[in-house]
């Protein structure tokens, strides 16, 4: 069988992928929900048929080792692990670091492994988690988090052990000279510093031995931005991952035969990473195309996430969303927040900008900016119905005004 061609939109065929995939990735590349969306290729499926086939559980895959080493080498840690997911990742990290309870660990509110990873930092660790708001209203600094320190042997306390910070959150990349003031203030204390770092691959002008230096351990998300299929990666001193491993098998993550799953990963970072600077560029277009139109923009657009407010044209969100999912080619959005990734169409984008500047010129002509759900056909209304959110409640839509939802 042929490879299919380098281009996004020709990396599936019917010959080799089935044409249910070919339609797949289709509406993939108009889907703004999240960059977890992204599916595997032809070839990359092709390369992971080629993998080796041994035992990870018992340390003898080659080609889960091989990605292992290549990880630990890029963010100059000593040695890494591969897991199933980010939330593995995270949680895996975070019991590692945590010894005996009472403890705590200090996040930012917004921050995913306290809001979006099923009370994992409790269930597993048996920790206290101390979600503080940035002054600033992007991201947290030394002098938000060292008043929040619990320290000492005060037995009312929790003694914080942990700083967990993400990189980057809400799209927002974190300033490493901020990063490095806390890692100082954590290193006076003797607490650990995790690094959720999802979307660390979007930084990319930046050194990840440089962004990781602060921190002792990391998790790395392959499957989101770089377009892995499953799996993320912790990394750390040597020690600490056969710590890591230890739970890792405890909680039912090992995985037998993951050479697959490994080289399909191996496979985003020299084929899909190289992309992400597109994925960006086609960000600040969509910003500025709905930043022209007079929509509000909430967070800054640094990589790969825009968070729009077509209230300041007179449009209600789900009005926004209704209209895009009912167009002869459909485009999802999950609320405010557009996530871009590298199977991301260009032309989705200038839909999209199209669609709310209809909108906004039938708003100004007869004053109706909504859609008309009676005026849709029976599909259309399914779209509509099964897209459309419930609106956020009201303390938390003001929060989003200070500062993006981190999702």
């Amino acid at each position: 069988m042929a490879i299919p061609s380098n281009r996004p939109d020709q990396e599936i065929t019917a010959d080799v992928g089935g044409q249910a995939n070919v339609e797949a990735l289709h509406r993939v590349s108009r889907d703004f929900r999240s960059d977890t969306l992204t599916i595997p290729t032809d070839a990359q499926l092709l390369f992971a048929l080629k993998a080796s086939r041994g035992d990870d559980v018992y340390g003898e895959d080659p080609s889960t080792t091989a990605l292992e080493r290549r990880i630990a080498k890029l963010t100059g840690k000593e040695a890494a692990m591969f897991a199933v997911s980010g939330t593995m990742t995270n949680q895996l990290a975070i019991r590692t670091h945590m010894k005996q309870p009472p403890h705590s660990v200090i996040t930012d509110y917004r921050a995913h492994v306290h809001k979006m990873e099923a009370g994992g930092i409790a269930m597993f660790s048996q920790a206290t988690t101390h979600q503080l708001f940035p002054e600033n209203g992007l991201h947290l600094t030394a002098d938000d988090i060292e008043p929040a320190l619990m320290l000492g042997n005060n037995i009312h306390i929790a003694p914080t052990k942990l700083i967990c910070l993400e990189n980057t959150l809400s799209g927002i990349i974190f300033p490493q000279d901020e990063v490095v003031k806390i890692g100082e203030l954590a290193k006076k204390h003797g607490i650990g510093m995790h690094l959720d770092g999802a979307r660390i691959w979007n930084p990319i002008c930046d050194s990840l031995t440089e962004l990781l230096a602060p921190f002792d351990s990391a998790s790395l998300c392959l499957s989101k931005g770089i377009g892995a299929p499953i799996g993320s990666a912790i990394v750390g001193s040597r020690e600490f991952i056969e710590r890591a491993k230890w739970f890792r098998k405890a909680f039912g993550g090992g995985i037998r035969q993951s050479g697959g799953i490994a080289a399909s990963a191996e496979y985003a970072l020299d084929n899909h990473f190289p992309r992400l600077a597109e994925t960006h560029r086609l960000a600040r277009r969509l910003e500025e195309g709905l930043k022209e139109l007079g929509c509000g923009i909430l967070a800054p657009v640094d990589t790969n996430m825009v968070f729009f407010q077509p209230q300041k044209i007179g449009l209600s969100l789900d009005a926004v969303m209704a209209r895009l999912a009912a167009l002869p080619d459909p485009i999802i959005v999950g609320r405010e927040r557009c996530v871009l990734h590298h199977q991301t169409s260009p032309q989705a984008v200038e839909d999209f900008i199209a669609c709310v500047r209809d909108m906004k010129e039938a708003l100004q002509a007869n004053g109706k900016g909504s859609v008309d759900k009676g005026q849709v056909n029976g599909d259309e209304k399914e779209k509509i119905d099964k897209y459309t959110q419930p609106k956020g409640k009201t303390t938390e839509a003001e929060l989003r005004k200070q500062a993006a939802l981190g999702y």
